[in-house]
């Protein structure tokens, strides 16, 4: 076994424990940290597929971005574990129905093997291979991404744009059940608005205080 080989057994086995920890560990958080993990040996196993691109655009936006995001919202709600936990038994046949289902398909894509066919090259991949030079993927997929399919991806951009600005929209709106606090009132507040000078009567010193409660006692024996 080559040292290929064995990275690749090594990178699986700790996705394979990462996902089953993902699904059996009882704090939210632990578990988004089990999943950012089995994502990050998933971008590993992609780079000793030759597969680049998928690799890093699999850390850079699930694990920078999605993942990130995830463990802040988890971190910052107050949830109650005690309650999702209630309806477990409630709604377990039909998982384990879907479970079974997802086993059945992936062992019969396994067990059928997979035929291996020759990919179909571009024409500058079978001139790179014809020269003997290095093919790159991420370059190739560069190439194509920004020349044949440009508007494809300028009109994703732009629809992810507008999700991005209507979420925002949505989450700033103000509610009455929610402080709201201007920002423009803080810039023009002024230091005599917000501080006054009170004058305090002097206190009296502890001898003084003393002889007028003496006083007080005789007068009343």
């Amino acid at each position: 076994m080559d040292a290929k080989t064995g990275f690749f057994y090594l990178f699986s086995v700790v996705l394979l424990f990462a996902a089953f920890r993902v699904i059996t560990a009882r704090n939210p958080v632990h578990a988004v940290l089990y999943l950012m993990l089995a994502f990050s040996q998933a971008a590993a196993v992609w780079l000793l597929l030759q597969a680049e691109f998928l690799a890093i655009t699999l850390v850079l936006v699930y694990l920078g971005a999605v993942m990130v995001l995830f463990l802040f919202v988890v971190m910052m709600l107050d949830i109650d574990v005690d309650s999702l936990r209630k309806g477990f038994w409630k709604h377990f046949p039909l998982a384990a129905v879907m479970g079974c289902v997802i086993a059945l398909e992936m062992a019969g894509v396994l067990l059928g093997g997979f035929r291996l066919i020759d990919a179909p090259h571009t024409a500058a991949m079978t001139q790179a291979i014809s020269q003997g030079a290095q093919y790159s993927n991420a370059q190739e997929l560069g190439v194509l991404l920004y020349t044949r399919y440009l508007y494809p991806v300028e009109v994703a951009a732009v629809i992810l744009l507008v999700a991005m600005l209507a979420a925002i929209a949505l989450t700033l709106r103000q509610r009455k059940d929610s402080k709201f606090v201007d920002p423009s009132m803080q810039v023009r507040v002024k230091a005599r608005d917000r501080f006054e000078m009170v004058k305090v009567p002097a206190t009296r010193k502890a001898a003084a205080v003393d002889a007028a409660a003496a006083t007080a006692q005789e007068k009343s024996a």
